[in-house]
């Protein structure tokens, strides 16, 4: 395993968030907007993610968004968070996948995983027990059209794939296009639960493991855990540089102005409508920390300890050298974004983010290998 990190990279996710009073071209506009900003504040890479039936998170098909992006921006990776696999024919997601890493000239990052929205999987007739095979299978799939030429004959339990018939290598009829990052792009999986699978199916792929905001730093050492023995069983080295962990954090110049403000904005709203969501199904188990937590104290304060780093530079740089003690080293800090209801005041986080926290995470990074 290769435990030394000496620097952390960063990037940004989206879901996105926005009120469903807000029109919908607006909150694609601010979006737009927001990864200009990102890449000028030096941003590496860039997340979107995708759901069907959701009134507040209202980006469909993240891969049109980054085709939209591509023309605004110059360097930054973008990639859809993730491609919700049992929702589509692997056949489709690797021809449009390919198709628009050419058009982003190699910028496309790409993130593999089920749909969770119960509301997306009614929709397309999917049964959630299955979504973990749907997702290997498809993975198994889009390589395999990525790797090799016609014919291609792929029998699964999910789904078929025929093309052998109608091949004519004259007319240039009956290929599946290739991306142009070779072998493909860059792979992660999200993970966001104890014994994790699909950390585990990531570390034995050799995907780069991407740690949800929505749960606590052990649960995320505990997705390390996982990541680390499925690359073992595929005689794999973990890599720490490829960890990528997505926490929600709001800066102000004070500590207390960056609580206040967090617990009243997007990003507090955020949380207390997604545990709602969990209320009327799952459960909090997600937010928890202590399984025997009850679902009561998942709340606010809780989450302001946990999920949430709401402070000055100095408290959130705290507050994730305590977490990075916990997790261990990672390799990317993703930074999560929601609504501009106060579009100064987020601009002012993201500037305090890039400009001031960042570095200073990383000379404390530096240091403490030094030391070691």
């Amino acid at each position: 395993m290769n435990d030394q990190v000496n620097h952390i990279d960063y990037g940004m996710f989206i879901m996105p968030f926005h009120p469903p009073d807000k029109p919908l071209a607006q909150s694609y506009d601010e979006d737009l907007e927001l990864i200009v900003r990102v890449e000028e504040l030096g941003f590496s890479e860039f997340w979107i993610g995708e759901h069907h039936t959701m009134k507040y998170e209202n980006i469909v098909m993240p891969e049109i968004f980054i085709a939209r992006a591509l023309g605004e921006t110059k360097t930054i990776r973008m990639g859809p968070a993730p491609v919700c696999l049992q929702q589509h024919h692997p056949a489709h997601v690797a021809s449009r996948l390919a198709f628009l890493d050419h058009l982003s000239k190699g910028r496309l990052n790409l993130c593999f995983g089920p749909g969770s929205v119960t509301a997306d999987q009614e929709l397309y007739g999917l049964e959630p027990k299955f979504g973990s095979s749907m997702v290997s299978e498809a993975i198994d799939m889009i390589l395999h059209l990525w790797e090799s030429d016609p014919p291609y004959v792929i029998e699964g339990k999910h789904w078929n794939i025929r093309l052998q018939d109608t091949v004519d290598e004259e007319t240039g009829i009956g290929y599946i296009h290739k991306p142009l990052q070779k072998p493909h792009p860059p792979i992660a999986m999200p993970g966001m639960s104890r014994n994790s699978a699909s950390m585990r199916e990531a570390g034995r792929r050799g995907f780069q493991p991407f740690g949800h905001c929505l749960v606590t730093a052990n649960v995320l050492a505990d997705m390390w855990n996982s990541y680390e023995a499925g690359a073992r069983e595929a005689g794999r080295i973990a890599d720490r540089s490829q960890f990528k962990i997505a926490r929600s954090i709001f800066l102000a110049d004070t500590t207390r102005e960056a609580e206040e403000i967090a617990r009243r904005n997007s990003l507090g709203q955020n949380y207390e409508y997604i545990g709602r969501l969990f209320d009327k199904g799952l459960g909090r188990k997600i937010y928890k920390r202590d399984l025997d937590m009850s679902d009561a104290d998942c709340q606010l304060d809780f989450l302001m300890t946990e999920q949430i780093i709401a402070g000055d530079v100095d408290e959130a740089l705290r507050r994730l050298l305590e977490m990075r003690e916990e997790t261990g080293p990672f390799g990317t800090l993703i930074l999560m974004s929601y609504d501009w209801d106060d579009k100064e005041s987020w601009l002012r986080s993201m500037e305090l983010f890039a400009h001031e926290l960042m570095p200073a995470l990383n000379a404390a990074v530096r240091e403490t290998a030094l030391v070691q």
